[in-house]
């Protein structure tokens, strides 16, 4: 695997402190590949530590093998063919009748985790997304059909729930304390193997692979731990445990060249996991905290500008007018080198770290600067800059009715629209937790050039043409600037 060199730092917009690097991971002959894409009021348990590797023998295995597998749902999805996102197709044409010729339904599968006795599941946004019906497997063979609570494509992460009573459930790891070269096992459902457990080490932590930027955009958070314990199509949303069988993450995407595992798989840290699922049981949406910086992976280059004699720590591109970041006099070229006395390593470290708090919490940031060490303490916002929380209640009653989408929007500029031979529209800047995400496959950069039928070329009309239709459907027309062909996506506001 060879890393492309991340050039001047990346303006990656405010999220959670900061986005996904744009730093590209390429492997000869392969691709990164997401592994259900291939397809083959809850209380939660206290961190558990970590069982210690030296002298392991094969009762520390199948212990954590016994614990772990009740608790490792097999979830399968069906999903009705989305006519909305063919090139060419106007989904009101439906009510003239069935088209010749139409998709037929989808099923795919995957793996889930139980997290509460009373039957909330964690798994990957990418294996419940779009899904029309989810049923749940569990390891004794019983079946339920789970209703969604929230999801989190920056994450990749999903909540789910079945109505059961007194469920085994995995007790959350403490992921920082993960180290490399420890024994974990990684349980799940790959090709429709129920309960399948596999063993290896972890590798690496705190990786960035960019496969979540493709469906988040600037948005996504990755920080993964890798290992080399074999997970395959199917094992998406399952455990990754420790020999205690304490879940320390939530088993992601893989490295290959065929689809199939070649030595590398990558879970989300259960820290971070245990947050987003935190988040979506008790407000219905996830509370994400943003820092309000543009970063930048530290370079040899960037440390000797800064004086700086380490390579540990996340460099502080630009700050964002208004932010958190802005109020505690944080400034472009600080080196941000620990996050509540946790030591910062990186930028994906950074990020991670960051994701877990929400708005209105206050954290203590040491940096870097001019060749001393000083400290910040910071109250993050949301991405309003604004510092308290929010619930499903008030994106509903919100006079604002783009919050209620779920997506940032900016006007095409006149530019792009003659190269593209339009006469102008709205690009969908970033999408997360909202209306959009929830019925639509629409994707960072879309360009909306009708709404309704209606042509919209700046915002303000946009949302007038929004609020006029509550109630009723939306039909939203446009393409994407590098690809071929009209889009069409309807859904209910």
């Amino acid at each position: 695997m060879e890393l492309k060199k991340l050039g001047a730092y990346l303006c990656v917009g405010v999220f959670s402190g900061i986005t996904a690097l744009g730093i590209s991971h390429k492997m000869e002959s392969s691709k990164w590949v997401n592994f259900q894409q291939n397809n083959g009021n809850a209380k939660f348990a206290n961190f558990g530590g970590n069982l210690p590797t030296a002298n392991i023998g094969n009762d520390a295995f199948i212990n954590a093998a016994s614990k772990s597998t009740p608790a490792v749902v097999h979830i399968k999805v069906k999903t009705a063919p989305k006519k909305q996102t063919q090139q060419g197709y106007n989904p009101f044409f439906d009510f003239f009748g069935p088209q010749l010729g139409s998709p037929q339904p989808q099923e795919s599968s995957g793996s889930g985790v139980i997290v509460s006795a009373d039957g909330y599941i964690i798994t990957n946004n990418h294996v419940i997304d779009g899904a029309d019906e989810i049923q749940v497997s569990l390891s004794d063979n019983k079946v339920y059909t789970a209703k969604m609570i929230g999801k989190d494509p920056s994450t990749d992460l999903a909540v789910i729930k079945i109505d059961e009573k007194n469920l085994p459930y995995l007790s959350w790891g403490n992921s920082d304390d993960v180290k490399v070269g420890q024994w974990v096992l990684a349980v799940g459902n790959p090709f429709d193997l129920a309960s399948t457990v596999t063993a290896g080490i972890v590798s690496a932590k705190a990786r960035n692979i960019n496969i979540i930027r493709e469906k988040a955009g600037n948005y996504a958070i990755e920080s993964f731990i890798q290992t080399d314990a074999a997970v395959n199509p199917g094992n998406s949303g399952g455990a990754l445990v420790d020999l205690n069988g304490n879940l320390i993450g939530i088993n992601a995407a893989i490295a290959t060249p065929t689809g199939t595992f070649a030595g590398y798989s990558f879970a989300i840290p259960a820290n971070l996991a245990k947050k987003i699922v935190q988040d979506i049981t008790d407000f219905g949406l996830v509370q994400r905290g943003y820092l309000g910086v543009n970063i930048a992976e530290l370079t040899p280059e960037l440390a000797k500008k800064s004086n700086y004699s380490k390579m540990e720590g996340a460099y502080v591109g630009d700050v964002v007018p208004g932010s958190a970041a802005e109020d505690a006099e944080i400034k472009s070229g600080d080196i941000i080198t620990s996050v509540d006395h946790l030591s910062i390593k990186s930028s994906p470290e950074l990020q991670e770290h960051i994701a877990r708090y929400r708005p209105g919490d206050k954290i203590e940031l040491e940096i870097y600067r001019n060749g001393n060490l000083m400290t910040k303490s910071v109250t993050l916002k949301n991405r309003e800059n604004k510092s308290k929380l929010i619930s499903k209640a008030d994106i509903e009653n919100s006079e604002n009715v783009l919050s209620v989408l779920g997506a940032s929007f900016e006007v095409l500029d006149t530019e792009t629209a003659k190269k593209l031979g339009i006469e102008g529209g709205i690009v969908v800047k970033n999408v997360e937790n909202g209306i959009i995400a929830e019925n639509t496959d629409i994707e960072e950069g879309f360009i909306i050039t009708r709404l309704n039928n209606k042509p919209v070329s700046n915002l303000k009309q946009f949302e007038t043409i929004l609020n006029q239709s509550k109630g009723n459907g939306v039909l939203i027309e446009g393409r994407y600037p590098n690809r071929n062909g009209v889009k069409y996506y309807a859904f209910g506001f």
